[in-house]
This record gives structure tokens, C-alpha cells and sequence, in this order.
């Protein structure tokens, strides 16, 4: 692993390990500023209505996820997964905050830019983590050259095979010859005598 990597992913992460303490600390804060976005995705899909039945238990999942995600992604262990699971936590974040934050003000209104602009930011930073491949190639490479070199490798044995094929005819041929002068010759040596 890089220097680079060492020192981005657990500075990367430590925004989203205090955000998650955060949310599971204060997890009816937190579900409050769920509640109207939770209501809108039950109505939106109704399989989804029964989370918001519950805001405060998916904002204390959504704490846990995050703080777990963001420990693992520091700690570089399944960093891609992590990456891909802070992504979507930190995009209903994102959403719950800018649906919540205060426009009526000019300075309201910029601070929601800001905190927007910022959250995309993290976004970006953790979706680059979620395709990052710490310097090995990715299962889609890895699996196209699998093919391709299993491709090479039975096309060399079929050429291999052929070859020997054709050495073994061509020494059954020509014990098949000898045989056969050793036949001639013994039958002209009986019949001659």
C-alpha cells in the first residue's frame, strides 16, 4: 500500500466515523430531519413504508452503518465495499440535510450551498476509494485475461497435441514400413529356399 493510501483513506474516513457518532448519538435529532424524506419514500414506494413507521431506529442504522463503513475504509479492510456503502449513506445524508437546512435567508441559502458542495466532495472522494484496486488489477481485468489466457493455453495444447500426433504417425509409419520389409523378407527367404 501507498503512503498515499495509508494517509488518505483514514483521513478520508474520520469525517464519516464522527458523523456516524454523531447520528447514533443524537439519533432522534437525527430522526426528526429523517422523518419528512422517509414519509415521501413510503408514499413514493410502498414497500418502503414501514421505515417511516420507525425514523429513529433508521437513523440509528444509519449511524452504525456509516460508523462501520468509515472504520473499515480507514483501516483499509474491504475498502471498496466501504467505499460503495459511505457513498450511498453519505447520498441520504446529503439529501436529509439540504431537504432540512434553512433558504429563507441569503446566508441560509449559502451555507446550504456550502454543505452541499462539501458533501458531493466527500462523495467523489469516497467513490474513487470504492474503485481504487491498491495497485492490483480489478476482477473484470482479471477475469478478461483468464479467458484470454485459457484461450492461449488449450490453442498451445491443441498445437502440441497435433504435433505429437503427427510424430507418432509418422514413427507408426515407419515401423509399419520395417515390419513390413521384415515380412517380405522373411517370406522370400522361405519361399526362395
Amino acid at each position: 500500500m501507498s503512503i498515499v493510501r495509508k494517509l488518505a483513506r483514514p483521513l478520508l474516513a474520520a469525517g464519516f466515523v464522527a458523523a456516524g457518532v454523531e447520528r447514533l448519538r443524537n439519533a432522534d435529532q437525527t430522526a426528526q430531519q429523517l422523518t419528512p424524506t422517509l414519509n415521501r419514500l413510503g408514499s413514493a414506494v410502498p414497500s418502503a413504508a414501514g421505515l417511516a413507521e420507525n425514523p429513529a431506529a433508521v437513523a440509528r442504522v444509519l449511524g452504525a452503518t456509516q460508523l462501520g463503513a468509515a472504520a473499515m475504509l480507514g483501516l483499509g479492510k474491504f475498502s471498496r465495499l466501504a467505499g460503495l456503502v459511505l457513498a450511498a449513506t453519505a447520498g441520504v445524508n446529503t439529501l436529509v440535510e439540504y431537504r432540512n437546512s434553512d433558504a429563507t435567508t441569503a446566508e441560509g441559502r449559502k451555507d446550504r450551498r456550502t454543505q452541499l458542495l462539501k458533501n458531493l466532495s466527500l462523495i467523489g472522494g469516497v467513490l474513487l476509494a470504492a474503485v481504487d484496486t491498491n495497485g492490483r488489477p480489478g476482477l473484470a481485468w482479471r477475469a478478461e485475461h483468464l479467458v484470454s489466457d485459457t484461450q492461449r493455453s488449450v490453442r498451445a495444447m491443441g498445437k502440441d497435441a497435433g504435433r505429437r500426433s503427427r510424430k507418432v504417425t509418422k514413427q507408426t509409419r515407419k515401423q509399419l514400413a520395417k515390419a513390413e520389409r521384415a515380412v517380405r523378407s522373411t517370406a522370400s527367404d522361405i519361399a526362395g529356399s
